[in-house]
């Protein structure tokens, strides 16, 4: 108690064995990913609904180039990168796809147009599945037009941020950038300049990378996520003491004989093969 006042247990236990280390770092470790997937959506003038923006097929030159922001084009199949749930294998979710490889991190983004389109199906579920599942998502517009969070329908989709390019502009290419998230995530940076515009270019790009991945970070804080990861936490703790207090009874010679070291060496446990 005098490192922590909230501990309340009467006596503590030695760990002995040798990888104790390795495992806790395991799980101290376990919510850390460098990789990242993102939806991104392109939505037309005028467009107001969910099944608007997933059922448009073709795009503008504008979302072309914008696309050579966010990344590089890939062929999806026999892809060795980071995936993000896309088919590398039958090109059942399309042929291509926007892939970067930023500060030793991976991104594969989803995105509406390149996804898999369903002639009859309103809803583009083939597309949705994926977008739908993301955490956070990158609007993208042409001309100004209005975007609320709730034209889409998910439980996962936390944070958006809208970019717009600006029209008439005789200094190249400049975007707007906004920011739109739900009422229990927290801020996150980079802060939006004022005026929140940008042009094209490697900066832009930095700047928009690291605000999504931010986002992503800070959505986790929301209720939905953090309760999530309360229980997942408490789940991991409580197997990490138990394969913990084993492994020690083993290297006392306390344990099943399975569980015994031999010359030294243990049975691969839960947490040495859960990364």
């Amino acid at each position: 108690q005098l490192v922590c006042e909230d501990v309340n247990v009467d006596r503590f236990y030695p760990v002995l064995y040798p990888k104790a280390s390795r495992l806790i770092l395991a799980f101290d470790e376990h919510v850390l990913s460098n990789h990242f997937k993102f939806g991104v959506i392109y939505q037309k003038l005028g467009q107001t609904s969910e099944e608007e923006l997933f059922g448009t097929t073709e795009e503008s030159p504008a979302f072309t180039e914008f696309l050579d922001v966010l990344g590089q084009r890939v062929q999806l199949r026999d892809f060795k990168g980071f995936r993000g749930g896309l088919d590398v294998t039958h090109g059942q979710t399309g042929s291509e796809s926007i892939y970067c490889h930023f500060r030793d991190k991976e991104i594969m983004f989803h995105v509406s147009t390149k996804l898999p389109y369903t002639e009859g199906d309103a809803q583009q579920l083939q597309r949705k599945r994926h977008i739908g599942n993301d955490i956070v998502a990158v609007v993208f517009q042409d001309e100004n037009t209005p975007f609320v969070p709730d034209m889409i329908a998910s439980n996962f989709l936390h944070a958006f941020v809208v970019v717009q390019l600006e029209q008439g502009s005789d200094q190249g290419t400049l975007y707007k950038v906004s920011v739109t998230a739900r009422d229990d995530v927290p801020f996150f940076g980079p802060p939006l300049p004022d005026p929140a515009v940008f042009r094209k270019g490697p900066e832009f790009q930095e700047f928009l990378l690291t605000k999504l991945i931010n986002a992503e970070y800070a959505c986790y804080k929301a209720e939905k996520f953090a309760k999530l990861e309360e229980r997942t936490r408490a789940a991991l703790l409580e197997t990490l003491h138990e394969e913990l207090q084993a492994r020690s009874q083993a290297m006392l010679g306390l344990g099943p004989d399975d569980e015994r070291p031999d010359n030294g060496a243990a049975a691969p446990g839960f947490f040495e093969s859960f990364k």
